[in-house]
Formats: C-alpha cells, structure tokens, sequence
C-alpha cells in the first residue's frame, strides 16, 4: 500500500476482507494522518529491521538447543522489541494519546497494550507464528500457538507469559473483585476490531477532555475502514450533538436506527433521537 493519500488508502482497507489487512501498515496510515506531511518509509523500515533481527534471535535459540515452541518465539520478541530496542508499556502517563500513534510510540518506545501488541503481531506474523490478538477485557494480549499448546503474552508487561492467576489478577482489576475468568474473555480479535480498539482509545480520551469535534473526526476516520460497525454512526451523531450540530445529529441517529435489530441497541438511540428531535421545537 503506499504512504500518501491516507484518508483515500484507508478507506480502501474498507473494502478489504479482514484477513487482508495489512495490520501495522494501516496503524501506521492512521497515525500519519495527525502528522501531515511526515514520511513514514523510515518507520516501516524500523519494524523489518526488527523482524528480522527477531528471526536472527530466534535461530540462535534454537541453534542453542531451545524447544521450538510457544515460549522460545516469546523469548525472540522479547530479546529484540524490549531489550534491544526498549519498548515498553507507558506506565507514567498512560492516557497519554501518544500511545495510541504508532509514529509517536516508535519513537519514544511507549505505548499502551495495543499499540505494542500490533508491533509483536507484525514481526511474529512475518515468522509465520501463529498469533492472535485477543479482547481481554481491559487489557489487550497476545496468544500464541504452536503445535498444539497455547500461550498468553502481555507486551505491555516486558512480554510476560501470563498463566491463569496472571489473568485472573487482570480480570478483577477491569471488573471487579467478584469477576471471575470466563471463555468470552479469550475472543481473538479480527484485524479490523484491533484497528478499531486502537482507534477508541484515541476517541475516548478525546471525549473525556471534551476535545469533542477531534474525536468526531477520529469516528469519521474509524468509519472509513470498519463501514459495517454501525455503532461508529451513532457516536457519530452524539458527537454532532455536543457540538450542536443538531440536525445532523438526527440524520446519524436516524441512519443508525435503520441499520439495528436489536432492541436493546435502538433503546437509547431513540431516546436520544427523542431528545434532539424536542430540542428543535
């Protein structure tokens, strides 16, 4: 994919089956659009030169008499994306935005789980691992898989293999003391859903300082490569509406309401749409 015309390349990922995404590519085509102007070929170079020094690592292991397993492929990303070259999980300032830019998490090697889970995905991907990102809740992983026997890994935490107490001690801190581990927490996540989860951090963190009209554009550009996640036209009119762009508004809830089933999604759009439709009178 080229590097220019970012918001015509990555609505063209829109139309792409999801196994055809090109994962750390279109992270990177999303974080080029908040730095106009900023070539890119030096940070994709940056990520194959860690691919293959991950290779390189990987057959000194195995030459050293390793297993060639689950553990040792963690060993390899490990030695290169954390010692080597120092990534890391940003605990200091965690919400800060720049840990949801690919371009600013290369270049202060920080960045929050998904962000450094895509980096892991791109170089173990390009070993012909078997990785998978997955939705845990509150805290995004790795798992990998070879020959039959599966791993968890967190990169945010210097690619730690988490065993059941691990994810247990994660799960009751997104959810609560009583949480408890169950087979949802382990939904592998699509190419798309893990661009969308980077995405919404970026627009969660713009709503919650009201940077309101920055994060309608975020949703505009989340539109351009997942265009069947509805939810996204909703966001998009309640944005519209803190930014009193009411009628708008309307028209986003109204298309939204056209496209859902379920009852229990339409709920609160229609009460919302209520609400906009009596501000007009």
């Amino acid at each position: 994919m080229p590097f220019d015309q970012e918001d015509q390349t990555i609505e063209a990922v829109g139309h792409f089956a999801d196994d055809e995404i090109p994962l750390f590519q279109t992270a990177l085509l999303l974080a080029g659009i908040s730095h106009p102007g900023r070539g890119l070929d030096s940070y994709m170079n940056h990520v194959v030169k860690m691919t293959h020094d991950v290779s390189g690592r990987h057959a000194e292991l195995l030459e050293a008499g390793a297993d060639d397993n689950c553990e040792t492929q963690i060993a390899a990303t490990k030695h290169i994306l954390y010692d080597k070259y120092g990534y890391e999980g940003d605990t200091e300032t965690y919400n800060d935005l720049r840990n949801a830019d690919l371009i600013e998490v290369i270049d202060r090697r920080k960045g929050l789980p998904i962000s450094l889970a895509i980096l892991a995905l791109e170089v173990g991907r390009a070993q012909g691992w078997d990785l998978k990102g997955v939705n845990f809740p509150g805290h995004f992983l790795i798992r990998y898989q070879s020959h039959g026997q599966r791993v968890m890994c967190d990169p945010f935490g210097q690619f730690k293999i988490l065993q059941a107490p691990d994810l247990r001690a994660l799960i009751k801190r997104a959810l609560g003391h009583q949480a408890e581990l169950s087979s949802s927490f382990y939904q592998e996540a699509s190419n798309r859903e893990i661009l969308l989860r980077l995405q919404n951090n970026i627009k969660f963190r713009q709503i919650e300082t009201e940077q309101y009209q920055d994060a309608l554009e975020t949703v505009h550009t989340m539109r351009l490569f997942a265009p069947n996640e509805h939810r996204l036209l909703l966001d998009d009119g309640v944005l519209k509406a803190r930014l009193q762009r009411v009628d708008e508004a309307i028209e986003s809830v109204r298309g939204y309401l056209k496209m859902v089933t379920d009852p229990r999604d339409k709920y609160d759009a229609q009460i919302l749409l209520r609400t906009l439709e009596e501000s007009r009178t």
